[in-house]
């Protein structure tokens, strides 16, 4: 059984370059590219801005495109991408 880290927390949202990057608490920065999120890649800059943290800083919400990630949920997908690219 996998158990759900809960202690990464989100406090800045931050957009370069083609990617989307979430500045975490703990001061770490963790990222992805905007295309594995195709509502974002494809959202405008008011859209992309339009966003909410979580009150615990779990998770972003963009109104306008209803789109949800989590710090979480990022790492994992990090972790599976790059698992299939060796």
């Amino acid at each position: 059984m996998k158990t759900v880290k809960t202690d990464i927390k989100i406090k800045e949202v931050l957009f370069r370059d083609e990617k989307i990057f979430f500045s975490l608490e703990d001061g770490r920065e963790i990222g992805a590219p905007l295309k594995w999120y195709p509502k974002l890649y494809n959202a405008t800059e008011e859209e992309l801005q339009d966003y909410k943290i979580s009150p615990g800083g779990y998770g972003v919400h963009w109104n306008k495109v209803d789109e949800d990630l989590s710090a979480y949920g990022m790492l994992t997908l990090n972790q599976e991408i790059n698992s299939q690219l060796l």
